[in-house]
């Protein structure tokens, strides 16, 4: 199956996820990954693969995946052709984390466990993030959100912001921003090729837009916003820390919510809040800033729901080496 038809196929599976387009794969292949394809039927997977540490092998993984068939023999199937692949790989194990974010899925423990995988405490994405609905009218979403969060994205004229659909050009003023805020916030940030690539992949084909926000010739702020299918992710942003007062940063994300909607999406995944349950999220989230705590406070105002997924789940190909790297985590912890 060739990039186009797995990229239709994803979009059209009720769980299709960024994470297993083609483009997606290719995105990473240019940065330390592998990446192949493993298609059963109506059921398939993108299948990501790096080295493990200490010449351990690989690590193979399914983000966001498998995307199952509702027939069991064709997933059992799918299982196989992953295992096969993974063990040509040199594999030691499977990590798969399956997209359970937007719908119940309450088969997909079973699911897991029947084909051999274990809850793993190492996760490569946020388990826990906020979605945002973006049904009904642009005034029930800004209802939606709370009164502070509300103001602020109204402000743009106000605030004299003005917001652009950024060509490849503002790709290394977006770069810049992203290195002010990994600078001011104490995360670590990708190399501007990567911001680049992930650009020239999705933005052509309109699976992604770079939204800049700028007051008076300079750019406050960006966002690099993605789409597949009904789903709509918030993945990159970055502010200045100039003019902080005209709250860029939401009046570009009112302005991605509206770019979402255009393209059909019927959520905004806000993409990562930290791992803890609401009621612990919202009592602790004003006196930290570790971590995706630092973020929790400004995407909990936009009205979306907390939501969690199963989390990963592990399948030993190799026991004895999976032992190895799970005792070589331990020591490092």
């Amino acid at each position: 199956m060739g990039d186009a038809a797995w990229n239709r196929f994803v979009e059209m599976h009720p769980d299709g996820h960024l994470l297993q387009l083609a483009d997606w794969g290719r995105l990473k292949a240019d940065f330390g990954w592998q990446f192949e394809i493993a298609h059963v039927g109506d059921a398939g997977a993108l299948i990501l693969y790096r080295p493990l540490p200490l010449r351990m092998g690989m690590l193979a993984y399914l983000p966001a995946a498998p995307l199952f068939s509702p027939d069991e023999a064709v997933n059992a199937a799918l299982w196989r052709e992953i295992a096969q692949k993974a063990r040509r790989r040199r594999a030691a194990f499977v990590k798969a984390e399956p997209c359970n974010w937007y719908r119940p899925r309450p088969d997909l423990p079973g699911r897991l466990e029947r084909a051999g995988f274990l809850p793993s405490p190492q996760t490569v994405q946020p388990p826990r993030t906020v979605v945002i609905d973006l049904s009904g009218s642009e005034q029930d979403i800004l209802k939606r959100m709370n009164q502070s969060t509300r103001r602020k994205c109204n402000m743009a004229e106000k605030q004299d912001v003005a917001v652009r659909v950024g060509t490849a050009a503002d790709v290394a003023s977006f770069t810049a921003l992203i290195d002010i805020t990994g600078v001011r916030n104490k995360f670590g940030v990708h190399e501007p090729a990567y911001y680049k690539r992930a650009y020239d992949l999705f933005a052509p084909s309109g699976h992604a837009a770079l939204l800049i926000a700028a007051h008076a010739g300079q750019d406050l702020a960006g966002v690099m916003v993605f789409r597949c299918g009904e789903n709509a992710y918030y993945l990159y942003g970055a502010s200045s820390n100039a003019e902080r007062q005209r709250m860029a940063t939401y009046i570009l994300q009112w302005e991605a919510i509206r770019w979402a909607r255009a393209g059909g999406a019927r959520r905004y995944d806000l993409w990562g809040v930290p791992d803890a349950d609401e009621a612990t999220l919202e009592a602790e989230f004003e006196g930290r800033s570790d971590g995706l705590w630092g973020v929790y406070g400004f995407k909990r105002g936009f009205g979306g729901r907390i939501v969690r997924s199963v989390g990963a789940w592990d399948k030993a190909l190799n026991p004895v080496i999976y032992a190895a790297y799970r005792w070589y985590l331990r020591r490092r912890a």
